[in-house]
């Protein structure tokens, strides 16, 4: 669907689903995004992303280096928004493989995914969510030009009250100025 010098960012296959599963069995990786979800957990988010990609033509696609065609996580845009004060925005999402932490690809694949949705959706900006205590997420956003929405802290309803990854903080980037 969309190439960059080293990833394709495609459509989900079959063949995802056991690394999908691997990554949300890691520790390292789930720290800051919740519990290790089980493979019907894993199943269900990768159905989720399916459905969609047929409603909306696009989601948290699949992430591949070109180079061995290896899984490396998602990353993509989402329409459906994870709070009420979120709704109409699309979201920006990243999950990488811990293996695949350091190498710049998360910031590769989201560049590439802005450009894709600020040229194939009418939305002023894109929005990216993440827990205060994810700096690797909210450093990329910051990489990646978005600013921190002063009034876009919230509690996560989709996070259980007392849970210390209930909080979460919004960045954003504005559509680029038309040259």
């Amino acid at each position: 669907m969309i190439e960059t010098e080293r990833l394709r960012i495609r459509s989900w296959q079959d063949s995802d689903r056991e690394p999908f599963a691997a990554m949300g069995r890691d520790p390292a990786i789930m720290a800051t995004l919740g519990p290790l979800m089980t493979r019907e957990q894993s199943d269900a988010a990768v159905d989720r992303m399916l459905a969609h990609q047929a409603k909306h033509g696009f989601c948290f696609w699949a992430l591949e280096r070109k180079a061995d065609a290896a899984f490396l996580g998602f990353c993509g845009l989402k329409a459906e928004a994870a709070a009420p004060h979120l709704d109409g925005e699309i979201e920006a999402g990243w999950r990488l493989r811990h293996e695949a932490w350091g190498a710049g690809y998360a910031r590769e694949a989201a560049i590439a995914s802005l450009a894709w949705g600020f040229a194939n959706l009418p939305h002023p900006r894109i929005i990216a969510i993440t827990t205060p205590g994810n700096v690797r997420s909210w450093g990329l956003m910051e990489r990646l030009g978005m600013k921190r929405l002063a009034d876009g802290d919230f509690d996560h309803p989709g996070v259980p009250d007392g849970d210390p990854l209930k909080p979460h903080i919004t960045y954003a980037i504005d559509r680029p100025k038309a040259r």
